[in-house]
């Protein structure tokens, strides 16, 4: 029998990709968009929303599905221009949220699974521990605090109704087609730029996107996933140093690497108001995803290697 599930985020990163699967798996999906892309599959039903907020009009949408997946957010922006930005982040990742998920549950929807983020749980790890879902929240910015604002709400609500809630806290995600910092330093690998990042020995959790899709796509169906948080990553932490130096490997390049200490690097970044990306440079942040593999019989399907090695194609492929 056919899954009906509700997608939010269709057009994004993750989402896209979830769209790609769930066809994939003979799914029947609606997308939720704010516009329509020249290029989408023919067989998702559409809706279009003008704005995703608490008064956003959905449970007409919801009948007769199964199952939400919400990857859509207002996202983490370097240097917002909102006057107020945690008030821009409630509107839309908990207000939003909460207003789907309360239609969602009106409607009769089973299950409700949240992509939320990792910085719920904080910035940064020693390199000798790992966040855990049991860790007490320490969000810093306004994202990671708005995210925990709505996983509260939500696991409030899976108490009031009967809608499953699942939560799902990604670390940074990789793979075709991703930009920011991780395609910038694929650009700089691939133009041979000697880098500062040759002697950075801490340890970071990534997790490639077939792995979260994976994962958000079991979590649809699994009974033990309801009303539980999940860490998720690849399984492989690695260092700057580690992540370059396979990153040029994948695309055929040489990496060329100079092993600054990362006490200097540190140094310099917060004299140039870089402060938070040498943290993410140079800074250690690791998941204990042991429960996700338990409970759910759950492991990363793609390895770090073959999902760089992806990536790294789909770099070059889009620069021909």
């Amino acid at each position: 029998m056919s899954r009906s599930v509700f997608l939010t985020g269709a057009t994004g990163f993750v989402g896209g990709a979830t769209l790609k699967r769930l066809i994939a798996e003979d799914c029947s999906v609606i997308a939720a968009l704010r516009n329509v892309p020249r290029l989408f599959d023919e067989d998702v039903k559409i809706v279009l929303v003008d704005r995703f907020d608490g008064d956003t009009a959905w449970k007409e949408s919801l009948c007769g599905v199964d199952a939400v997946i919400h990857a859509a957010a207002r996202v983490h922006v370097m240097n917002d221009t909102e006057a107020d930005p945690l008030a821009a982040f409630r509107r839309v990742n908990v207000e939003g949220t909460l207003n789907l998920a309360r239609s969602a549950a009106e409607a009769g929807v089973r299950r409700f699974i949240f992509i939320s983020s990792i910085k719920v749980n904080g910035e940064g790890t020693s390199p000798s521990s790992a966040y855990t879902p049991e860790d007490v929240p320490a969000p810093v910015d306004p994202y990671g605090i708005s995210k925990l604002e709505a996983e509260e709400g939500l696991r409030k609500l899976a108490v009031e109704t009967t809608m499953e809630v699942v939560i799902i806290r990604p670390v940074l995600v990789y793979g075709p087609g991703v930009k920011a910092n991780f395609r910038n330093m694929m650009n700089w690998l691939d133009k041979g730029i000697p880098l500062p990042f040759g002697a950075i020995h801490n340890k970071r959790s990534l997790v490639a996107l077939d792995n979260l899709v994976d994962l958000i796509v079991t979590c649809i169906d699994h009974p033990a996933a309801a009303n539980q948080t999940f860490l998720i990553s690849d399984g492989e932490d690695l260092s700057t140093t580690q992540l370059l130096r396979k990153m040029a490997s994948a695309l055929g390049r040489p990496a060329r690497l100079l092993p600054i200490p990362s006490r200097l690097i540190s140094g310099t970044a917060a004299l140039l108001g870089r402060k938070s990306l040498s943290n993410r440079l140079c800074g250690s942040l690791q998941v204990d995803m042991s429960k996700t593999r338990s409970l759910l019989g759950w492991s990363p399907p793609v390895s770090v290697d073959d999902a760089l090695k992806a990536t790294a194609q789909n770099f070059r492929d889009s620069k021909k």
